[in-house]
């Protein structure tokens, strides 16, 4: 950790005291309440769930927004495939909703031509830490009476962020803002939500409540041998203790970290801004990027440089890679083959996906180039973005 902007905080520090405490479960312990409180004050809304993943967090926010099995949910065709399987976890159905070729966020347009009589819900991507324009979904889903639940797994805390859906699902995997390995926080201002989503995530247990995630606050009844605990059907999602101590140590930091990322990002686009075929993501007026990644679109190939042949002079100049989108989440395996239909025979058995369904995502997808943000310090982002500045420079006089 020599040199790290990322984990030079308190993490150590209340990690031992983590150690040292009587207990090291979330039913019983202090840090995720500190956490939860915490976040919910820095996000400005009344209640924050702590979950082990981001992917729990969007599966909980489904069932307590009132998602039933055989409901339809959209959710954007240019995303991570956890959107999806948050969906198939429960029992819904995805309806898959193109993108902005120029944002790469989900299409307000699209939107209203997929929602059906059976659409229940819409899940927003902030794709790699660019918000998708709140207003216009919220306005959809107003009109049709859905729920929305903003997946901001790789934005944190924009400029003027104000939660408008639902919920907004938060991500502590280890290439997140903030990182404790796996984690997840859901966010919301309705205090049944926050309840049922506690519940959901806590094997059930009837005492839980929306802005206490503690089930033995009171022994003399919760070991009563009469005492029946569980009266809804949950599962365990629960954060564990070393894991909150660890995100709140980064929330302590939170401005420095995604500072970080934005300067980072900022390195690369100077050095790209006169590259006509490497894309960035566009940002527009009145929105703010939190650069999880910096994402771009590869047109070199209409100067006979591939994908690949790029990535690998890059590498050769000293650059750490450059990652490929996922594939169309419709277009994975466990999609396009009807692997996913064995989760419930009863409900996918007619359900089907084609190539073609959303073009403009198909089409981005192959082209784009990942740069990433997430460097320890801004002399490391430097040294990289230095190895970008050579790669182009190289093929300058390779262009056909």
């Amino acid at each position: 950790m020599k040199n790290s902007i990322k984990y030079k905080g308190n993490e150590l520090k209340y990690l031992e005291k983590v150690l040292n405490s009587k207990n090291w479960s979330a039913t019983s312990g202090s840090w995720n309440n500190k956490l939860e409180k915490e976040f919910a004050k820095k996000f400005g809304v009344k209640y924050a769930i702590s979950m082990n993943s981001g992917t729990s967090s969007l599966h909980s926010a489904l069932v307590a927004c009132g998602v039933k099995p055989g409901d339809e949910v959209l959710t954007p065709a240019l995303t991570v495939m956890m959107d999806t399987t948050a969906i198939l976890h429960a029992n819904a159905i995805p309806v898959y909703v193109d993108v902005d070729k120029e944002t790469f966020n989900i299409n307000p347009l699209d939107i209203e031509k997929k929602i059906t009589p059976k659409t229940k819900a819409i899940i927003a991507v902030a794709l790699y830490g660019l918000l998708p324009d709140m207003d216009i979904i919220i306005k959809i889903a107003k009109k049709h009476k859905l729920k929305v639940i903003e997946d901001n797994a790789q934005s944190f805390l924009t400029n003027g962020y104000k939660l408008k859906g639902d919920f907004a699902s938060y991500s502590f995997e280890n290439t997140k803002h903030l990182s404790c390995g796996e984690g997840g926080m859901l966010i919301t201002n309705n205090k049944k939500y926050a309840e049922l989503v506690r519940k959901i995530g806590g094997h059930g247990f009837k005492n839980l409540r929306a802005s206490e995630g503690r089930v033995r606050l009171k022994e003399n009844i919760f070991q009563n041998p009469n005492y029946k605990r569980h009266d809804i059907l949950g599962w365990n999602y629960r954060l564990s203790e070393f894991s909150a101590a660890i995100v709140l140590a980064q929330l302590e930091k939170y401005k420095e970290l995604v500072r970080l990322r934005k300067v980072s990002a900022e390195l690369f686009l100077d050095i790209i801004k006169d590259c006509d075929y490497l894309i960035p993501q566009k940002v527009s007026a009145g929105f703010v990027n939190s650069y999880y990644t910096l994402g771009v679109v590869f047109e070199g190939e209409k100067y006979g440089i591939s994908w690949e042949k790029f990535r690998k002079k890059y590498i050769k100049f000293g650059g750490d890679g450059i990652y490929s989108a996922w594939a169309v989440p419709y277009l994975e395996p466990v999609i396009s083959t009807g692997e996913f239909i064995k989760h419930n025979l009863h409900i996918y058995k007619d359900v089907k996906y084609k190539k073609g369904l959303c073009s403009v995502a198909e089409s981005i997808q192959p082209k784009l180039m990942q740069f990433k943000t997430n460097y320890r310090n801004l002399a490391l982002a430097d040294e990289k973005a230095e190895s970008l500045r050579k790669t182009i420079k190289y093929f300058i006089g390779k262009k056909k």
